[in-house]
């Protein structure tokens, strides 16, 4: 049996869940104003009769509330058809390097992998890695040379104190002589191994790092 993912999310009711309890609420309450709607009728005075414009109201209330819980149970089959059609599509990416393109990355078994690019030869290049938090846990300085560099962290911190399996960015700051900066671009990427489909939205599996469908960035063949 597969790893759970690292990503998770706390359970919740499911929209077909929340839409027949509303609906069943609904049901009973009408039911009840029905039962003291009808014991008033029977007992108000002929001759002074109760104003019928409270009753209509609530009537309109009724009918406004049973609107929205069909559009609710419209909309979730909606949700359900689009679901299916994600999982169907997330299916396609197994075997598939994700790349991120905006510093992300994730460590797998100790290992994180990025490719940074200069667009100018720097005088000093300082590399820091953050948490999803975005807390820097690592700082290196990094290749001062104009164009491609590699990068690998082990997952290790400043203090040696190996960190969990997760997503972390690198930020790349490489500086000239004169304090200005030089402009540069970050990548990552790894191979899709499996999809995790328990969730509400499919999870592409990066070793244990779970990556969710909707922030996949570019996808290419391994």
């Amino acid at each position: 049996m597969a790893a759970a993912p690292i990503t998770s999310t706390p359970p919740v009711p499911t929209a077909s869940a929340a839409a027949n309890t509303a609906q069943t609420r609904m049901i009973e309450n009408f039911d009840t104003f029905l039962v003291l709607l009808t014991a008033q009728l029977k007992n108000q005075d002929p001759l002074s009769p109760m104003d019928s414009t409270q009753f209509t109201q609530q009537l309109v209330q009724f009918s406004q509330v049973e609107q929205q819980i069909a559009q609710n149970k419209n909309l979730e089959t909606l949700i359900a058809v689009t679901n299916s059609r994600a999982s169907t599509d997330a299916v396609g990416y197994l075997g598939k390097k994700l790349t991120f393109t905006d510093g992300s990355g994730v460590l797998v078994d100790g290992e994180a992998k990025w490719d940074y690019s200069l667009q100018g030869q720097a005088s000093a290049t300082a590399l820091s890695v953050t948490d999803a938090r975005g807390k820097v846990v690592f700082t290196t300085p990094g290749e001062t040379g104009t164009g491609a560099h590699d990068f690998v962290w082990d997952g290790k911190d400043n203090a040696g104190t190996q960190l969990p399996d997760g997503y972390y960015a690198l930020k790349v700051h490489a500086l000239l002589s004169n304090g200005d900066t030089v402009a540069n671009t970050v990548k990552s990427g790894g191979v899709v191994t499996e999809v995790d489909l328990s969730r509400g939205e499919p999870l592409l599996m990066i070793g244990r790092v779970g990556v969710p469908l909707s922030t996949a960035m570019m996808v290419s063949a391994n």
